[in-house]
């Protein structure tokens, strides 16, 4: 058949058209870096740890600018306040994917937020890190939903490996070392204390440890003094925490009611720098993990940071600070080894992370794992550590080639016959 001139014209702009398209959908994958690097924070403000997911992520910013930047181009940190708000926090979230056109986010240390803002990562594909919630559902979702949840990531250790911690630390410690034999589990009732306290029930009886009760109370419990009776009656050689929004008001209590029993396990706010003053010197003798200190070097980068932290701020990172500060960094060796800011190809470099932090050294479970882009716990790489509060000072008591000091037990804590 015979072509027109109209239909050759046709033919023309379709083939035109054809090669416009393969070119459109070869550029993303082509296309380099083009400066600067947008990294959206979100944290809480109004609380110590979450105003340092805030300030130790600027940090992160003028460290990798002072050293040439993501391959030259400059690091910009783009922040919002979430208020402690899920509804917030998913409104900064997708402000900054859409109108601030971030590369990634770093934010919120709590899981209830975070788990509300991971379906939006998978919406907008955006590659973002938790720098402190603890839920296991966060990587569960990866694991079960890869290919829609891929783009979040942990960048602090799971329930799970938390609890696994503390009860390596009771076993080195409260066991070996004391002849401690019984406990009772007293967490507040949220979404990253149920894996802690299943994972607490396993590995508490594997080290030694029988559990008398599992206590969970709400958020706003304001009188702990039935709970402390209760588990007095119960007559444990310790009781084994999980708390992370409310741990001035058990503490102070704990220390008013002179509790005789010796506290452990987990209390967020007892790693902050203020947590002496907010409850008085109640928290005299408490002891918690947690991800560093100031006076430990975990790593080289540790003690810098934290030193540079004080320096600009007045105090000291809490968990989630450190957890901060390396998730930046970690999000512009993706951006650097992929040398593009496509989404993808950012969660693939991501993926394939080895990177010593202020923590340890940084790398994520893969897809097929039930912690699927959960940080890894274990020897060589991420453990944390055990610190006491003693005459207003943070003092690392475990393991014991990190510690700066010795456990003191307040006075009013009895410790069983054996170990007099």
């Amino acid at each position: 058949m015979k072509l027109t001139s109209h239909m050759r014209k046709l033919a023309l702009g379709a083939t035109a058209l054809s090669s416009l398209a393969l070119l459109g959908t070869a550029l993303p994958a082509a296309a380099a870096i083009k400066g600067p690097i947008k990294i959206g924070v979100i944290g809480e403000a109004s609380s110590v740890a979450g105003a340092a997911i805030i300030n130790a992520s600027k940090l992160a910013a003028e460290n990798i600018n002072a050293h040439g930047g993501i391959n030259g181009h400059k690091v910009e940190v783009i922040t919002y306040d979430d208020h402690s708000s899920a509804s917030d926090a998913v409104s900064a979230f997708k402000r900054l994917a859409t109108q601030d056109k971030v590369d990634a986010i770093v934010g919120s240390y709590m899981s209830e937020v975070v788990l509300a803002l991971e379906p939006w990562a998978a919406r907008l594909h955006m590659p973002y890190i938790s720098p402190g919630a603890a839920s296991t559902k966060i990587p569960l979702q990866v694991h079960e939903h890869y290919n829609q949840y891929k783009y979040t990531f942990q960048g602090w250790l799971n329930s799970a490996f938390l609890a696994q911690s503390v009860c390596d630390f009771t076993k080195d410690v409260f066991v070996d070392k004391y002849h401690m034999k019984t406990t009772v589990i007293m967490s507040e009732d949220a979404a990253w204390t149920a894996p802690l306290d299943a994972t607490y029930k396993k590995c508490l009886p594997k080290v030694g440890v029988k559990v008398l009760d599992e206590i969970r109370f709400n958020p706003d419990t304001s009188d702990f003094t039935p709970i402390f009776n209760k588990i007095e009656g119960l007559h444990p050689d310790f009781i084994t925490t999980g708390i992370s929004h409310v741990g001035v008001r058990p503490t102070v209590q704990w220390h008013d009611q002179q509790v005789p029993l010796a506290m452990t396990g987990i209390s967020s706010q007892a790693s902050t720098s203020t947590f002496w003053k907010d409850t008085n010197g109640a928290a005299e003798g408490v002891l918690t993990q947690t991800g560093a200190t100031p006076t430990v070097a975990i790593t080289p980068k540790t003690i810098p940071f934290a030193k540079a932290y004080a320096k600009a701020y007045g105090d000291s990172p809490s968990y989630v600070g450190y957890a901060a500060y390396d998730d930046v960094h970690v999000i512009a060796d993706a951006i650097k080894r992929a040398n593009s800011t496509n989404p993808d190809k950012i969660v693939s470099a991501m993926e394939k992370t080895d990177y010593v932090g202020t923590v340890g050294r940084i790398q994520y479970y893969g897809k097929d794992s039930i912690y699927a882009h959960g940080l890894k716990y274990g020897k060589g790489l991420v453990t944390g550590l055990f610190i006491q509060w003693q005459d207003g000072k943070q003092v690392a008591v475990w393991p014991d080639k990190l510690a700066d000091g010795k456990i003191k037990f307040p006075s009013f804590v009895k410790l069983p016959t054996a170990t007099h």
